[in-house]
């Protein structure tokens, strides 16, 4: 499992971008929906611009319409799109046709059987509350993983992103508050920490 996909999420700054990509990050995520951690197009443009090719920049939408998010899409100039919601597969048809990258993410309590259903190229499974750093249980007898890749989210740390992962066979992980010395605000010895523990 030393190939573990890592992506950091709801990053806000250059120190934050600079940390997690020199600490190995495979994906950054900026957040655009409603949070503590959200940033507006121009701010994320300005720190895309600082991300290497082979890392993953991702949007994270949460209940906006198709056109806002292809908006927002075009403007920071993202590679790929996280909708966290009830978007049906007209979102996913629309905004493949941009040529993103699609992260369908969706709360644990309801897990499909395999990646790829709405379209979407990567699944990622959710606390019921995202964003909030409560975990759900994932090391339950009775979770069974998706088909295809899919990350796991939801009250993740430097302290149980090994064993969570390799409790349920995740394909990548993906933390936000686990990182953060405040809500909203990353700190960067987390970050590597995190990122260390993961790739272990």
């Amino acid at each position: 499992m030393s190939d573990l996909f890592v992506k950091i999420c709801g990053l806000r700054t250059e120190q934050d971008v600079d940390t997690a990509v020199a600490a190995g990050a495979d994906a950054i995520g900026f957040v655009f929906a409603a949070s503590p951690r959200r940033i507006d197009a121009a701010t994320a443009r300005r720190l895309t611009q600082r991300v290497p090719a082979q890392v993953l920049t991702v949007g994270v939408f949460r209940g906006q319409s198709a056109d806002e998010v292809q908006r927002l899409t075009r403007e920071s100039g993202i590679r790929a799109v996280q909708l966290h919601g009830d978007e049906g597969p007209e979102y996913y048809d629309a905004l493949r046709a941009q040529g993103r990258t699609l992260i369908r993410a969706t709360a644990a309590t309801e897990v499909p059987t395999r990646c790829g259903e709405l379209g979407e190229d990567l699944l990622l499974l959710d606390a019921p509350d995202p964003g909030s750093g409560k975990p759900w249980n994932w090391a339950s007898p009775k979770f069974t993983a998706p088909a295809g890749r899919w990350l796991l989210a939801g009250g993740l740390h430097p302290g149980n992103v090994r064993r969570a992962a390799e409790a349920t066979s995740a394909w990548g992980v993906d933390v936000s508050s686990g990182v953060e010395s405040e809500r909203g605000v990353k700190s960067q010895d987390l970050i590597r920490a995190f990122l260390e523990a993961a790739h272990e």
